[in-house]
């Protein structure tokens, strides 16, 4: 049966310098490379007899906006289907060159996968056979998952809980004081019996 050490181990021994930030969050196996390399390593996972990772569960993108030059992580999620054993590859790449290699001639199912993280991360896969959006409309000249937008103001009256049937003299969640929205003080946090409202 294979084992997380073992997978290190041939990793280590094919990438010595290459891989690194090993982890296993949950049990599952996490590092990562330098974004040049993620068609190697992947090839590697791929064609070694011993590791076997030949399905691809998911490709995603998260963005950092705090970690200059690493904002955008590209992240691979493959899965042995013999030894039922799965492991999580990161790459990072700077959001101002948003640039990676496609691995559409690995796994058909990455065909799809990019063109999301394209649409919702702006991230261009090289090679991609057809790299265009695919919920989104072509039109949009954003990228709607990226961090580059001010969280909604809590202060604004129009997305007050009682719009949506929650909160105000029912009790539940915020409730309006003379003071504006906000939440009920615990002391007054009492229905007609004088018991708390859970």
């Amino acid at each position: 049966m294979l084992t997380n050490e073992q997978i290190k181990k041939r990793l280590t021994e094919k990438f010595p310098e290459e891989v690194t930030g090993f982890e296993e969050p949950y049990g599952m196996l996490t590092f990562e490379a330098p974004k040049e390399l993620n068609l190697k390593v992947l090839n590697f996972l791929y064609d070694d007899e011993e590791l076997k990772f030949r399905f691809l569960t998911t490709l995603c993108a998260v963005h950092y906006p705090e970690k200059k030059g690493r904002e955008l992580a590209i992240v691979y999620h493959v899965h042995n289907l013999e030894d039922n054993i799965r492991l999580r590859f990161k790459v990072y790449t700077a959001i101002s060159e948003p640039d990676i290699y496609t691995a559409t001639g690995l796994f058909s199912a990455a065909n799809w996968l990019e063109r999301e993280t394209y649409d919702f991360y702006g991230v261009n896969f090289i090679g991609h056979p057809n790299l265009k959006r695919i919920l989104n409309v072509e039109e949009m000249d954003y990228h709607p998952m990226r961090k580059e937008y001010p969280l909604e103001d809590q202060t604004r009256i129009d997305k007050d809980d009682e719009m949506f049937g929650r909160g105000g003299e029912s009790g539940f969640g915020t409730a309006k004081t003379e003071e504006g929205s906000g939440t009920i003080p615990e002391s007054e946090q009492q229905h007609e019996e004088g018991k708390p409202i859970v």
